[in-house]
């Protein structure tokens, strides 16, 4: 069934519409054709109609609509552009075509997505024939809804759905969370559809059957199909000037309404999307009916039957743009009036028309509503927006109210990633709770920001701050603040490697939360512990961290489960148990998309980036990085695992574009030394010492400041190994708890810890093993680090072979090979074609459908591979061995 009545429209319109469809649209009917054929056979995919504003998007949904409606079940919506974004607002339309009650379903599951999206799919799938679920404009999506798209993306590849996507190509930051998304489902579910500008022989064409001047239609329009159909359309004597915009082709049919018309125009263009019939009747009374009509026959709006909207969004914006700020807002306040009678409407779309009629009352009445419902289903962002609005006025509200609105405004800033949003909103409660003399309230504002200046970046900051919030605490009788105060300073302790302190603060947490039946704060406190203990009992340390993780899942502790997760990853990886690592990164990153918490997300995207670069999987793990370092929101200390990676990459390859991650990574130490910071940083300066690119003084002056740091040597065990490349008269020092490989390769068992990095398919690392032992080894080595790319360290070691006396040393293969070898991936594959095809990088981007960064490293990686120094040599050389 179709969502809502067809449109009824102007004959003439219509027909041109379809002539459009005939003449440039038949590749993507097909190509939609073919998906929805393979959903009815049970092989479900996203499909995304990408497309300038105006290129016909909604024009092609209509048409595949009519020709599938038939034998296909049909559910439509789409996101609008609302001041804040209407939470799920797309599932509550294709919940009310199935006659699904989604408010009562969200209740029934207590606002989990992942529980109310499984009963969505089975709602909408059914065997019997393929269902087309429809949402448009997905570039206004809020954060739920892009979740739910992500959710259905990871699931249909075995349903007998086709979710039809549309979503603009410019660079707003909607498109790019769109891209971002998408980019988190499987590549083979999803199928990008550009829907280009009309051609110059299509816009002539149309021009001829309509006797206009197709030439000077398509220099207005440049092939933009909603600007060439005004134009087609409009009336405008052949001799009369073209209008210059679509703005200025809508404005000259709305002069031609009477003076009711017009201003129905008017009150129908402060409705984003579509206005209903029963809201314009009580906007403006039963005279409504017949200045709807007259604007429908001038072309201006389409009737849908139970409502009204414009022809497109350009043309609403336009009308909307010409009202005066009074008359927007008279405006605004009559369709909130209107809207208040139906108890059906959603908060959010409430608060955008209180927020636009600048009535402050009812914002501060709806929007505190609209935030909890945002952050009920996961939709932080709008959460955070909301909360914004009603802040806005806030010196005119109660102490109380204030203080409580800050605090919950700062929690959702936190978990989207704007840190320093977050920490002025916190530090503003803290003062009101002082001023009050609420002593708790205020200690806990304190071991907030202390939360909050670790996560910035600054760790001196959150140590006194975390210091004050104890000391403060333990003057008031105890409870739970001061027990997630305790806790708080066990996980900076934790992190600081203060093994000793981690472990008598986290048991002091755990006591006295265990006392206050506060499960909360034990799982973050048990988490702390296990993560210590990781030096010193590693079973229990992992007992501690899966109980921590338990607890979290169980209890529905969405930002424990996410830590949990990390600091299992971190733990493993530390103990070169690489599958373990994996296993929990994968687990951590799909609970953290699923449940919206981007920060924990890129954190452990660059612990994975890590993982992969150990596993030989370059490509793979520079993918991970550049995608968390092409996000702006996050902040340092969430980047620093991707930059840690993706600068051993660059130095390995011997790309220069290393330096700017140095100097990120060299303004973020200085803000407080910390080991697990500190560590891959010294790694990273010694390995470029080795290869000759930095001073070997100040890399041992690094490893010697971390040795300093290190509490157990089971953590220094990396760092003595490129210590002992760098000085090897140095005594390596006290082995004993370091992992198995640098033991061996410090007790002078090159050979053993080569078989050990091998059997962890650690190829970099088992090629610097081999490159300790002698001639045959040495070559093969050398053959590690070629297929890796490795450039630098691969002419590193032939000197080295030269110094020892080997003679005949492989140059490394030949340009015609090198592409075989080492390895193009797919993604470089697709990448060296558009650039044969000579398209910019920002058009590779657009049509890949991820970000000109990761497009960059792509066009760098590809450069390298096959030993090219510009885009035309390397399409030289990739046409000399039949690569293209």
């Amino acid at each position: 069934m179709l969502a809502g009545p067809s449109r009824v429209r102007l004959f003439g319109e219509l027909d041109l519409r379809e002539r459009m469809m005939l003449l440039e649209r038949q590749t993507q009917l097909e190509r939609l054709d073919g998906l929805l054929a393979d959903a009815g056979r049970g092989r479900g995919c996203v499909a995304v109609l990408a497309g300038e504003a105006g290129a016909g998007k909604t024009a092609l949904v209509e048409a595949f609509i009519d020709r599938t409606a038939q034998a296909t079940r049909i559910f439509r919506s789409a996101c609008e552009d609302l001041s804040i974004p209407d939470p799920l607002g797309p599932l509550y339309d294709l919940a009310r075509d199935a006659q699904w009650a989604l408010p009562q379903a969200i209740d029934r599951r207590q606002g989990q997505r992942l529980p109310l999206f499984s009963d969505a799919l089975d709602i909408f799938e059914t065997k019997a024939q393929p269902t087309l679920l429809v949402i448009e404009d997905l570039h206004w999506a809020d954060d739920a809804t892009l979740d739910f798209v992500r959710f259905l993306g990871r699931r249909i590849a075995n349903r007998h759905l086709l979710l039809l996507l549309t979503a603009r190509t410019d660079r707003s930051e909607g498109q790019m969370r769109v891209r971002r998304a998408l980019g988190e489902i499987p590549a083979g579910s999803v199928a990008r559809i550009d829907v280009p500008l009309l051609s110059e022989a299509a816009v002539l064409s149309l021009a001829e059957a309509a006797g206009r001047d197709g030439d000077a239609i398509y220099r207005a329009t440049a092939g933009n199909a909603f600007f060439v159909t005004e134009l087609l359309c409009s009336g405008c004597e052949e001799k009369t000037a073209l209008p210059a915009s679509v703005r200025d082709a809508v404005l000259a049919r709305a002069e031609r309404l009477s003076a009711g018309a017009r201003s129905m125009l008017d009150a129908v263009s402060v409705f984003p999307r579509r206005a209903d019939a029963w809201a314009l009747q009580g906007l403006c009374g039963v005279a409504s009916a017949g200045q709807l009509a007259e604007c429908v026959a001038n072309g201006l709006l389409e009737d849908l039957g139970d409502g009204y909207a414009f022809r497109h969004e350009i043309a609403r914006r336009a009308i909307e743009a010409m009202l005066t700020t009074s008359h927007r807002r008279q405006f605004n306040q009559r369709a909130l009036a209107a809207l208040l009678e139906n108890s059906e409407v959603s908060t959010g779309r409430l608060v955008h028309h209180a927020v636009e009629a600048h009535n402050l009352q009812a914002v501060r009445e709806l929007a505190p509503v609209a935030a909890r419902e945002a952050s009920r289903v996961g939709a932080h962002r709008d959460a955070a927006g909301f909360y914004e609005a009603v802040l806005r006025q806030a010196d005119s509200l109660p102490v109380e109210e204030r203080t409580a609105l800050y605090e919950k405004y700062a929690f959702e800033c936190h978990l989207i990633g704007k840190i320093d949003e977050a920490i002025a909103a916190q530090d503003q409660a803290r003062r009101l709770h002082q001023a009050q003399g609420n002593t708790a309230k205020e200690g806990d504002c304190l071991r907030w920001l202390s939360r909050f200046a670790y996560l910035l970046g600054d760790r001196m900051a959150a140590d006194a701050l975390g210091e004050q919030a104890v000391q403060l605490l333990e003057t008031a009788p105890a409870g739970p603040e001061l027990a997630m105060a305790y806790s708080n300073l066990s996980q900076l302790a934790m992190l600081a490697e203060r093994l000793d302190d981690t472990l008598r603060l986290g048991n002091k947490a755990i006591a006295l939360a265990e006392q206050l039946n506060r499960p909360d704060i034990v799982c973050h406190a048990l988490n702390n512990v296990g993560s210590a203990e990781q030096w010193l009992d590693l079973a229990n340390g992992r007992l501690h961290l899966a109980r921590s993780l338990e607890i979290a899942l169980e209890q529905n502790f969405q930002e424990h489960a996410a830590r949990a997760f990390t600091n299992s990853a971190c733990s493993e990886m530390n103990q070169l148990g690489f599958a373990d690592a994996r296993s929990f990164l994968d687990r951590g990153i799909s609970y953290c998309v699923e449940n919206d918490l981007v920060t924990w997300r890129d954190y452990m995207r660059g612990v994975l980036a890590q993982l992969l670069l150990r596993q030989g999987q370059w490509e793979e793990a520079a993918g991970e990085a550049l995608e968390v370092i092409a996000n702006d929101q996050a902040t340092m200390l969430v980047r620093y695992p991707a930059v840690v990676a993706l600068a051993k990459l660059r130095i390995r390859r011997g790309d220069p574009s290393a330096e700017p991650l140095f100097a990120e990574m060299t303004q973020f130490l200085d803000k407080g030394l910390e080991l697990q910071r500190l560590a891959p940083y010294a790694a990273l300066m010694a390995e470029r010492a080795w290869l000759g690119q930095a001073d070997k003084d100040e890399a041992l002056g690094l490893i010697a400041l971390a040795e300093s740091l290190s509490t157990t040597r089971a953590v220094f065990g990396e760092l003595a190994t490129w210590r002992q490349k760098l000085a090897p008269d140095m005594d390596p020092g006290d082995t004993i708890g370091m992992a198995a490989p640098y033991r061996l390769l410090l007790a002078g068992d090159w050979q053993a810890a080569a078989e050990l990095w091998a059997e962890m398919n650690a190829p970099y690392e088992r090629g610097l093993a081999l490159a300790e032992g002698d001639e045959t080894a040495q070559r093969l080595a050398l053959e590690i680090f070629e297929s890796l790319g490795a450039k630098p360290v691969a002419v590193h070691l032939r000197d080295i072979m030269r110094r020892n006396g080997v003679n005949r040393i492989a140059r490394g293969p030949r340009q015609t090979t090198r592409a075989n070898r080492a390895g193009l991936t797919q993604r470089q594959m697709e990448v060296l074609q558009l650039i044969e095809r000579g398209f910019s990088n920002k058009r590779i981007a657009e049509r890949l459908t991820i970000s000109p960064k990761t497009v960059d490293h792509h066009v760098s990686a590809v450069l390298g591979k096959l030993d090219a120094v510009s885009r035309g040599e390397a399409t030289a050389a990739a046409r000399d061995s039949g690569l293209i």
